[in-house]
């Protein structure tokens, strides 16, 4: 699944630059360590979490699109990071689990653990 698509569905804001890349899973997690140790590549990283960390691990693992639920905003710091290791970062004012709900409805499949 593409990014516009999933804007659409999630009435979400991109605050990064989009990058052209298919979709096929999910990972929910405020929790980095879970995600360190469970997600990967092709990952969408869904996250309440609001902090330069997010992306850092999301550079580790080659994941490029990170979903700020509960209408999160993050800060400029956040955002130059993302912006220099190509992550696409979205915000939707949904909370972490219609987000999900509407990912896996729409097709997007929760990781194999």
């Amino acid at each position: 699944m593409k990014i516009d698509e999933i804007i659409g569905f999630l009435d979400a804001d991109c605050l990064t630059e989009k990058v052209d890349k298919d979709y096929n899973y999910a990972f929910a997690s405020d929790l980095m360590s879970d995600v360190l140790a469970l997600a990967s590549e092709a990952t969408i990283l869904v996250t309440g979490l609001n902090n330069p960390q997010i992306v850092r691990t999301a550079e580790m693992l080659d994941m490029s699109l990170i979903i700020l639920v509960r209408g999160k905003k993050p800060s400029e710091e956040t955002l130059a990071i993302a912006k220099q290791t190509n992550i696409t970062i979205l915000t939707t004012d949904m909370t972490m689990y219609e987000t999900c709900g509407k990912l896996y409805k729409a097709g997007i499949l929760a990781l194999e653990i």
